[in-house]
C-alpha cells in the first residue's frame, strides 16, 4: 500500500529524499535505525520516537498529524528489517 493512501504528502517524502542525499544525515540516520527489531517496529511509542528522531537528523520539520501518519504507515507495513524482501518493498516504493 502507497504511502500516499495514509495522507503523507508527497513533498514531505522528496524533502526526506532530497536531506538523505548528504552523507552525514544518511549516516546518522543508519546509526538510528541499525539495531531496530521487528517489535520495535510494531511498537507505537518506539516507532513514533524514531519518526521524531529522524526528524531532527534530518531537520525536518512535519506537524504532529503528519507525524501520526507516519507511524500508522510503519506499523501497518509490519517491517522486519531483518528479512530482506520486506526492504526490498521498501526501497522500491521510495525510489
Amino acid at each position: 500500500m502507497s504511502y500516499m493512501n495514509y495522507g503523507i504528502k508527497p513533498e514531505l517524502v522528496e524533502l526526506v529524499k532530497s536531506r538523505l542525499k548528504s552523507p552525514e544525515r544518511k549516516e546518522k540516520l543508519k546509526l538510528l535505525v541499525k539495531p531496530l527489531t521487528k517489535q520495535d517496529l510494531q511498537n507505537k511509542q518506539t516507532v513514533a520516537k524514531l519518526v521524531g528522531r529522524a526528524a531532527k537528523v534530518l531537520n525536518i520539520s512535519a506537524s504532529a498529524a503528519d507525524q501520526e501518519r507516519i507511524v500508522s504507515f510503519i506499523l501497518d507495513q509490519r517491517i522486519d528489517p531483518k528479512n530482506t524482501l520486506h526492504l526490498i518493498k521498501l526501497w522500491g516504493m521510495f525510489r
